[in-house]
């Protein structure tokens, strides 16, 4: 039955299993914002005099009316890109789903575009990068995803009309207009653009043809908008009508729908349409509904400047995330010329290490009846993602059948696993993974478990508790 585009046609929208299974997956948030190596949101900021950016600008390209914005993307080449060898490392990591940037909110398209010629075929690479990706993620048997974050473009962009004290910028260059928009009205220096979404109608239209195409020539598994449902201050029906055309779309290629659409508005009347997406944070507790936590190695554009999340810290995040009924995506940021640098590198082998052992704990799981026990806890506040300092009383739950699996966050000193969530299940073995069966004994509900004298894993080791069935 097709979906209406409708609060109440698309409130009916049920999770697909490939994403409640999936668990894990990988995000290339890239594009020309990666040529300088400085950091997110480059093409705003290198337009706002005083930020850390605008001085890098200006002190290794000369200033913006001279070398601006347009000129900065066409030294994106992606001259090393090999999308089959990094899927091959992506899945080897343990990710089971992958998602591509189709567009940043430099109003740059990262495919060939018949409505923007401001895009990686036309200009820069010479390459339809997103084509590219789908090609190695269906090789690869990976859901595609692919996230737009055209909807604030408008307003994000209009810094490029401003000055400072050396004169005005190029914003208004006639040459660059459909790549710098029409948005001087909403010209402000501020951290972040007041409003995030226009309420141009004309606006509204070209988002809704862009993602159109978007949806028909790539057909993805997910969808993912950075913001709420556009453009809900204004209106709510060119962000309905896309969602609709995507379950669509997927129910004619698949018999049903088996698409995805995430934004960030949490409140349940629109988040219904899909699922929610927390971009560097999560919830406290377990939602009945599925649903992603978005976060990135280091920063979301490649940074010079970075301290990256350790694979311990990634893992630590996953598991939480999981143990709540989430999935996490995960941004490893690729250098401008497509490749990973050393660190990211040997991150994803470290995950992949840690997936391989522990992933029967993680892929096709749910949630128990509780997320965990201990005393420690995620920081929600924010995009605060600070890591914990676990104890050893700490666990993180999930359920398969009859078994459960609990994540032990911090090694215990004494050799012994006390669990004391299991009070209404009899225990009839445990294992610990990567290692075997272990002694365990259970009294009055409480699981002890006898460890061996060395960890299997340097982080969040797992056991198997198999429960009598009935």
């Amino acid at each position: 039955m097709p979906f209406d585009a409708t609060f109440e046609s698309l409130s009916t929208f049920e999770c697909p299993d490939w994403f409640r299974d999936a668990k894990l997956g990988i995000w290339s948030h890239w594009g020309p914002q990666s040529v300088p190596r400085y950091g997110d949101w480059y093409a705003r900021n290198m337009y706002r005099e005083g930020t850390d950016q605008y001085r890098y600008h200006l002190r290794t390209y000369g200033h913006p009316s001279q070398f601006g914005y347009k000129d900065v993307v066409q030294l994106w080449k992606a001259e090393r890109f090999d999308p089959q060898d990094l899927m091959d490392r992506f899945v080897a990591a343990g990710a089971r789903y992958f998602v591509a940037q189709a567009v940043h909110h430099d109003n740059f398209f990262n495919y060939e575009s018949a409505v923007h010629r401001w895009n990686s075929v036309k200009v820069g690479p010479g390459k339809d990068i997103l084509a590219l990706w789908k090609a190695a993620a269906d090789d690869h048997g990976l859901p595609f995803g692919i996230t737009e974050h055209l909807g604030a473009a408008l307003t994000w962009m209009s810094v490029n009309k401003g000055s400072d004290r050396f004169g005005p910028y190029d914003g208004t260059d006639p040459a660059s207009r459909d790549l710098y928009l029409d948005n001087s009205r909403y010209l402000q220096d501020v951290d972040v653009p007041d409003p995030w979404y226009s309420d141009d109608p004309a606006w509204h239209r070209h988002w809704l043809e862009a993602v159109t195409e978007m949806i028909d020539r790539y057909q993805p598994d997910l969808l993912y908008s950075d913001g709420p449902l556009p453009f809900g201050e204004a209106t709510y029906e060119p962000g309905l009508r896309a969602v609709s055309h995507l379950y669509n779309t997927s129910a004619r290629i698949h018999g049903t729908n088996r698409a995805v659409y995430q934004q960030k508005d949490r409140r349940p009347e629109v988040s219904a349409v899909g699922m929610m997406d927390i971009e560097r944070s999560q919830t406290p507790g377990i939602q009945p509904r599925p649903w992603q936590t978005d976060t990135s190695v280091g920063d979301w554009f490649y940074n010079v400047r970075d301290v990256y999340k350790t694979a311990g810290h990634v893992i630590e995040l996953l598991v939480d995330i999981v143990s709540k009924n989430g999935n996490l995506l995960l941004n490893v940021p690729q250098q401008p010329d497509g490749s990973l640098d050393l660190e990211c590198t040997r991150l994803l082998d470290d995950l992949g290490a840690w997936t391989k052992v522990c992933g029967e704990g993680i892929y096709g799981t749910r949630p128990f009846t509780v997320f965990g026990e201990g005393p420690s806890s995620v920081i929600i506040d924010g995009f605060t993602e600070d890591r914990v300092s676990w104890t050893s009383s700490d666990y993180r739950f999930t359920r398969r059948e009859n078994t459960v699996y609990a994540f032990q966050l911090s090694w215990p000193d004494d050799r012994r696993a006390v669990i004391r969530s299991l009070a209404g299940g009899s225990v009839t073995g445990v294992r610990l993974l990567g290692h075997g069966p272990v002694a365990f004994e259970q009294a009055h509900g409480i699981l002890v478990v006898e460890l061996p004298e060395t960890p299997p894993l340097e982080v969040a080791n797992c056991l198997a508790v198999d429960l009598q069935a009935g």
